[in-house]
């Protein structure tokens, strides 16, 4: 059975076993002073210089970002954000790098994503794993904007399934590797000077495995010509593919060691994924300001269309919600501030949660918005065009979705296999794997059964929230016990599952943030921030438990009956009227 500390590698997995380890996560993380300083100064060099320079709908309508833009926002230090300050970055933490992001976001989706491909995933890899010499190299251009960072990983046959790409590295005898294959739907793919590919290579034993390459513009071989794709949105990304001929690589130019690229590949999605978990926030301010402008200031029969409540149910889920996931979202990157050992389940439910919940907002604020949010010279349709894909890429939600279940699910998984192969007729045999289940439930329940470190003012919250733990470790007994190794086929049950997870991580870092909220500046001070908790958190509650029980009472047979009947006919079938 996985030990206390193992589980505790990861806050969000020792939930699934029922554990709390809210020594993890109270305190909520705060900022550094200094650093604070430094982002506050960022972020308003950065607004003053968008202010003047970067005309979204202009973007929009030629579909390019001048190169210029890039030199100069690199100029003012927001191209190397957590690169070390000696490769002239701004050796900024995760949450510092999160917070400007934030502002970028509430700018311009296109400039959003060519700086998150840049920073986020086309130069982390460098920033994570590269030698030395490697980091010397590269990263002083990187980090000032002289030159462009991409991620090669998709492929034309390798989409969500990025163990599976098919583009190849041969080692040669004077230690290059030989690169070909193609990469499509790579931000900064045309313009890039620098790109971490991945591709498939056979190490020293036979074994077939991963390499991730450092490629760079003007290696003999490597097209990056395109033509870029026509996309619904982000007009102004450079989403092309990349095509290798024979690139011949030098061994210098190989980021770890071979073996290690998918190991690297998933690190730096991990962190490109919170990245949109947290620049989903700076949108959602902006769609909210927005929202509150219009509805405060338009009337209707007579009064503002604000004091409608229906308009206000819509205000208060906005507000509720962004709540939530700004305590979340910060609450991982304070994780990944301390060191936490894993944090790609908090990662992943970020990335879910913050594109999620903005997509509905938007097409919310668009409603509020009435006839006006309809037309082009509002900035409605073209966030709505551009946030389409925030779901789909950089792990498609869906899949996101199994990867949060069963990757939460593995170590209670290792817990319960012993018992899968308990033999009654063996009752000496089977001891020592009841006695080790039994003790870890005996262990389970001398833990505080709620979150203690809460403010008392709080303690109904946290009780629930205690509540719904054992519920999330009962409710993924259940699903083990029923499925076994067939859980990794139960799509809508990993649905459900990794929804209500979510939603309890969600409250536990509402708590954390409002408990310090109270220590700050006092209960009665701090009531706005009490009410929107305790609204956010009871419906949450609600929405855990109904989730968790419909693993067990749902109507999935029906529903997979009837997708399998339409794919049976190819179409509808069932039209009142036949043409």
């Amino acid at each position: 059975m996985p030990s206390s500390a193992t589980a505790a590698a990861s806050f969000t997995k020792a939930l699934a076993l029922g554990e709390i380890h809210e020594e993890l996560v109270f305190p909520y993380p705060l900022a550094d002073e200094a650093e604070a300083q430094k982002v506050r100064r960022l972020i308003s060099d950065f607004r003053e210089y968008a202010a003047a320079n970067v005309d979204s709908r202009r973007i929009d309508e030629t579909g390019t970002i001048e190169d210029q833009v890039f030199r100069d926002l690199g100029d003012i230090g927001v191209m190397g954000l957590y690169v070390d300050e000696r490769y002239g970055g701004q050796g900024l933490s995760q949450t510092g790098y999160a917070r400007v992001f934030e502002a970028i976001g509430q700018v311009d989706g296109s400039l959003t994503i060519a700086l998150g491909v840049h920073q986020s995933i086309g130069l982390k890899a460098i920033h994570l794993v590269g030698t030395d010499e490697q980091k010397e190299r590269f990263l002083p251009d990187l980090a000032t904007g002289r030159k462009l960072a991409g991620f090669a990983l998709t492929e034309p046959n390798a989409g969500s399934d990025a163990y599976d790409i098919e583009t190849r590295a041969v080692q040669q005898p004077d230690g290059s590797w030989l690169l070909n294959g193609e990469k499509r739907w790579i931000g900064n793919g045309c313009r890039g000077d620098v790109l971490t590919v991945f591709a498939r290579c056979e190490l020293p034993d036979g074994k077939d495995s991963h390499i991730a390459l450092l490629v760079e513009k003007g290696m003999e071989g490597f097209d990056q010509t395109g033509p870029r794709y026509e996309t619904m949105g982000l007009k102004g990304n450079h989403l092309c593919p990349v095509r290798f001929n024979d690139v011949r690589v030098p061994p210098e130019n190989v980021l770890g060691e071979p073996g290690d690229g998918f190991r690297i590949a998933m690190q730096v999605l991990n962190n490109g994924r919170i990245g949109l978990g947290t620049g989903s926030v700076g949108l959602a301010k902006r769609l909210l300001d927005l929202s509150i402008d219009h509805v405060t200031t338009r009337r209707q029969f007579g009064k503002a269309i604000g004091d409608f409540d229906m308009v206000e149910d819509k205000i208060g889920w906005m507000v509720s919600h962004l709540f939530a996931l700004e305590s979340m979202a910060y609450l991982t990157t304070g994780l990944i501030d301390q060191g936490i050992e894993d944090y790609s389940v908090e990662s992943a439910i970020c990335k879910v949660v913050g594109t999620e919940y903005v997509w509905y907002q938007a097409n919310r604020s668009l409603q509020l918005a009435g006839g006006l949010g309809y037309m082009r010279d509002q900035p409605y349709e073209q966030i709505l065009r551009d946030i389409r894909i925030f779901p789909i890429f950089e792990g498609a939600n869906d899949v996101l979705r199994s990867y949060i279940a069963l990757t939460a699910l593995k170590p209670l998984g290792e817990e319960l296999s012993d018992l899968g192969d308990l033999h009654l007729t063996d009752p000496i045999g089977t001891l020592g794997s009841l006695g080790s289940y039994a003790l870890g439930r005996v262990r389970r329940e001398v833990m505080p059964d709620s979150i203690t470190r809460a403010h008392p003012e709080l303690g109904d919250l946290a009780s629930k929230v205690g509540d719904q733990v054992k519920h999330l470790r009962g409710a993924g007994e259940g699903l083990l016990r029923r499925h076994g190794r067939a859980i990794v086929d139960q799509g809508m049950s990993h649905k459900r599952y990794s929804e209500a997870l979510s939603d309890v991580l969600a409250q536990v870092a509402v708590l954390s943030r409002v408990t310090s909220i109270f220590e700050d500046q006092g209960v009665e001070a701090s009531g706005q921030e009490r009410f929107i908790a305790e609204t956010f958190c009871r419906r949450a509650a609600g929405r855990v438990e109904a989730t968790l029980d419909r693993l067990e009472r749902n109507d999935d047979a029906r529903m997979h009956s009837i997708a399998r009947l339409a794919y049976k006919r190819g179409a509808y079938g069932y039209a009142l009227f036949e043409d």
